[in-house]
């Protein structure tokens, strides 16, 4: 089973542009990236998939590899499709660009599904971890996903889901990691797929798959990456370093 693991990186950024090219402890953050993905042991081959000159080079320069989108995309999974289409492998696993302190451990959990799937049940893979803050629960910036009894997501929503019409009765609130692990397949077509009601509504792009009959695997971890979203996450990153 290849694995390989893919880090899509634009260059522009609402929040803090050209945040993956700022200095963090003598290397760029992008690089550090790069370098954690690598160091996991967990891949294959790791690529940077990206729109901009700056982190094209910055990656081969280092000894790294990397591949320049030709197309505009609307979503990360859009990029890697284009960047994988032609590439013999079997799990693709999406880790973000803006978050240099990887743990392997999580990575580890969502490739392992696929190596358990053997009817070929999953087409995605990705993780969740529980929330108990009121105002956490309630941030729409916190995507929260529900699940059946076997762990496949129902819904992902910017809304509080379930809605706590009754309290007490045990719901659990689980926020949403953006780290994928695709069948190739899986990807592929969600590259050819047009996006829905739900997704556009939402701005998810994991609704798309569901939409579509897509099934994913949500593992529970407990682990919290740290995302560089802001200048303030930057600094924290440097004191952390």
């Amino acid at each position: 089973m290849k694995t390989i693991a893919v880090i899509p990186a634009r260059y522009a950024s609402t929040r803090f542009p050209a945040k993956l090219m700022q200095d963090l402890g003598g290397k760029t953050v992008i690089l550090r990236t790069y370098e954690a993905a690598v160091n996991t042991g967990l891949f294959d081959d790791v690529f940077v998939v990206t729109d901009s000159i700056l982190i094209y080079d910055e990656i081969l320069n280092h000894g790294g590899k990397a591949i320049m989108s030709v197309k505009e995309h609307e979503s990360g999974s859009d990029r890697i499709a284009e960047a994988v289409e032609n590439l013999e492998v079997d799990i693709v696993v999406n880790v973000q660009g803006d978050e240099p302190f990887i743990n392997a451990a999580p990575l580890a959990k969502v490739i392992e599904v696929f190596r358990n799937d053997f009817d070929k049940k999953i087409d995605l893979a990705s993780l969740m971890f529980e929330i108990t803050d009121t105002e956490e629960i309630n941030n729409p910036n916190n995507v929260k996903v529900v699940t059946d009894q076997s762990g496949f997501a129902l819904y992902f929503s910017r809304s509080v889901i379930p809605y706590p019409r009754e309290t007490n009765v045990g719901v659990r609130y689980m926020k949403h990691v953006g780290i994928y692990a695709f069948r190739k397949e899986a990807l592929m077509a969600f590259y050819h797929l047009p996006m829905k009601s739900l997704e556009a509504s939402e701005k998810l792009e994991q609704l798309r798959y569901l939409e579509f009959g897509k099934r994913i695997k949500m593992v529970e971890t407990t682990h919290v990456g740290i995302g560089i979203d802001t200048p303030e996450d930057l600094e924290k990153a440097r004191k952390m370093l």
